[in-house]
C-alpha cells in the first residue's frame, strides 16, 4: 500500500531481457532514510508496485512480467530514464496522499499542457472506463503521484501541478504525447462495481420503462 507521495526520482541503469519479462535495475540512492534494502520489499516505480529481487549498494533490481509491461509505461523505459519511487507505507505513518495500491489500471497520454506562471495545468487522455470512476476534486494517481482532479470529461481529465511537484517528480519532464501510468481511486472502483447491476437494469428498461 502506498500514498502517492513520491519520495525520490530514481534513474534506470539497466534493462535486462528475461524471456517475456525484464529485469529493471534502478539507482535508488536518492531515496531518503537509513533503512537497509530487503529482498521482497515493495517499491512503487512510476506508480507500479514492484518487488525488490536483488540489490547492490544503491541499485535495486525489480522483475516486470509481460502483463506489467503491456499495461504500464515500464515497457517503454530505457537506461537513463528517471522514475518516481515510493516505498510501501508504514503502519504508523501519516496518509498524506490517498490510498494507492500500486496496481496500475491503464496507460494514459499527456493531451495538453497549459502553463500558468509557475504552475501547470496538465490534461491526460484515458480510456472511457477509467474516466468513468473519476470525479472533480477526487483523487487519481499519475506515474505514482497522488493528485487532485480538476476537470473530468468522458475520456480526459486535468490536474493542476504546483512547482514542488514539477520539481521533485517526473511530471515536470512530461511532454504532450508521453505515456503515463494511471491508477484511479480504489473507493470509486468499488462503488462503480456495486452500482453496475442497477445501472444495467435501468439501461435495459429504456426511457419508457418502469422507474
Amino acid at each position: 500500500m502506498f500514498t502517492g507521495l513520491v519520495e525520490a526520482c530514481g534513474l534506470v541503469r539497466e534493462i535486462v531481457p528475461d524471456g517475456d519479462a525484464v529485469r529493471l535495475v534502478v539507482d535508488a540512492s536518492s531515496l531518503p532514510g537509513d533503512e537497509p534494502p530487503e529482498i521482497g520489499e515493495s517499491i512503487a516505480v512510476n506508480g507500479c508496485c514492484l518487488t525488490v529481487v536483488a540489490f547492490d549498494g544503491p541499485l535495486r533490481t525489480f522483475e516486470a512480467g509481460d502483463e506489467t509491461l503491456a499495461k504500464t509505461n515500464l515497457g517503454k523505459l530505457s537506461a537513463g530514464d528517471p522514475v518516481n519511487l515510493e516505498r510501501a507505507l508504514a503502519a504508523n505513518a501519516r496518509l498524506g496522499g490517498h490510498i494507492v495500491q500500486g496496481h496500475v489500471d491503464g496507460v494514459g497520454h499527456v493531451d495538453r499542457i497549459d502553463e500558468k506562471g509557475d504552475w501547470i495545468d496538465m490534461w491526460f487522455r484515458v480510456p472511457a472506463e477509467l474516466a468513468s470512476t473519476m470525479v472533480p476534486k477526487g483523487s487519481v494517481t499519475v506515474d505514482g503521484v497522488s493528485l487532485t482532479l480538476v476537470n473530468v470529461e468522458p475520456e480526459r481529465f486535468s490536474i493542476a501541478l504546483i512547482p514542488h511537484t514539477l520539481e521533485v517528480t517526473t511530471l515536470g519532464r512530461r511532454a504532450v504525447g508521453d505515456a503515463v501510468n494511471v491508477e484511479t481511486d480504489v473507493i470509486g472502483k468499488y462503488i462503480t462495481k456495486q452500482l453496475e447491476p442497477y445501472l444495467e437494469a435501468l439501461r435495459r428498461q429504456g426511457p419508457e420503462g418502469d422507474r
